[in-house]
């Protein structure tokens, strides 16, 4: 699977609600900071669904259109949506040449989903992409197991990312969460 610098993304689903959080830097190459409060999480379909991208902004946004069209073409349903654009993102000869990933959530499920056919949905409810998504994910993991019911999925969407912004030089402490209930 292709790795994605310059971001890191993390989503959950924990005690009956939804979280997803995304750092603001932009990188351009490995040494300068163009931005430091980009948005890269969104509410998509009414609200309903989350979406949050790594990998180049010009993509993630063909993306993000791409994957809402298909949402709409199959009435929210989030699976189906997503293997439909994973099958025409790695099957078009023009869009196989996106550089993202995509990280998809609604009140049922969350997903990847990538240009190289995959739509993975994790076993224990946690994910996360980006150069920092290792990080995130670790720390993410480890709140959600050890923190019974005493943290939200957004508190613990927030501390995986301020994890991250600790560790990982491409990801930042301007941390936007979204949360479905």
């Amino acid at each position: 699977m292709m790795e994605f610098h310059a971001t890191t993304i993390f989503a959950i689903r924990h005690e009956g609600s939804c979280a997803m959080s995304g750092d603001g830097q932009v990188t351009v190459g490995n040494a300068v900071v163009m931005k430091h409060t980009a948005k890269k999480v969104r509410r998509i379909f009414g609200g309903k669904v989350l979406a949050g991208f790594a990998g180049s902004v010009a993509d993630a946004f063909t993306l993000f259109e791409l994957f809402e069209a298909k949402l709409m073409e199959y009435n929210g349903n989030l699976q189906r949506a997503s293997v439909e654009l994973a099958k025409e993102w790695r099957g078009d000869r023009i869009l196989r040449k996106l550089e993202a990933m995509l990280l998809v959530m609604d009140n049922e499920q969350l997903l990847l989903v990538s240009g190289t056919g995959e739509v993975i949905e994790p076993d224990d409810g946690v994910l996360a992409i980006g150069s920092g998504g290792h990080y995130a994910l670790a720390a993410g993991r480890a709140l959600k197991k050890y923190s019974g019911h005493s943290l939200t999925a957004a508190e613990i969407a927030q501390a995986a990312l301020e994890t991250a912004s600790e560790i990982c030089v491409y990801t930042n402490d301007h941390i936007i969460v979204e949360v479905l209930e």
